[in-house]
């Protein structure tokens, strides 16, 4: 759990290879559905672009999806912003108890202050390749653009800006995304999950290894 910008993606990449667990990003997959132009992905694309918010049944029926094609190929499996509600919450621990009785939920909260997240994704810049989406920082590298069109250094891919990486509209998912956390942590915590948290403010590199340390890998 974690505002936009937090770094949960760029965490869930070391996982991935360092681990070799999966990640299930429902932005990624809303955007790959939306590519694809899936019997999801247009249902996902009109409501965005009649500016309302993906219902909660749409995203927990593309989770769900993905989890029966994907959740017997790992030893761990990165949920990165789902679920992001109460409603979704209690769906997903529904869909585990009868479909994945073992698995164990673990809740790590990035702690990250509102003006750092308007800052790092004012400068985000994402790849294009729906099949990559790596992450990179214009406060990181400020060479990403100075040459004029910047490429994946993983897949040569175009990079971009988001539509929604703009101060106004990071303000506003912000606000979005606080209404919820607290309902998500009391959610947890009434259930018995420890909320283990990070300090997401640090570098990457340290992050991760608060990161192993907290979940004892």
């Amino acid at each position: 759990m974690g505002p936009p910008g937090a770094g949960k993606g760029s965490l869930s990449n070391l996982c991935i290879n360092h681990f070799g667990w999966l990640q299930i990003s429902t932005g990624n997959l809303c955007r790959k559905h939306i590519a694809e132009q899936t019997k999801i992905g247009k249902e996902i694309d009109l409501i965005i672009k009649s500016g309302k918010l993906i219902n909660d049944d749409l995203i927990t029926s593309m989770v769900f999806e993905w989890f029966d094609e994907n959740a017997d190929k790992a030893s761990g499996v990165i949920l990165d912003g789902y679920p992001r509600t109460v409603a979704q919450a209690q769906a997903f621990g529904a869909m585990l108890s009868a479909k994945f009785p073992s698995v164990r939920v673990r809740v790590v909260l990035f702690d990250l202050t509102d003006d750092v997240v308007v800052n790092r994704l004012c400068s985000r810049y994402v790849c294009q390749n729906k099949d990559c989406q790596a992450v990179y920082s214009l406060t990181a590298d400020s060479s990403l653009v100075s040459s004029g069109t910047a490429v994946c250094g993983l897949c040569s891919g175009i990079l971009g800006r988001r539509d929604d990486d703009s101060e106004i509209a990071v303000r506003k998912r912000l606000e979005i995304y606080h209404r919820h956390e607290q309902q998500l942590i009391d959610f947890y915590q009434s259930n018995g999950s420890e909320i283990m948290r990070l300090d997401a403010s640090k570098q990457l590199s340290q992050v991760f290894g608060d990161f192993v340390h907290i979940i004892g890998e």
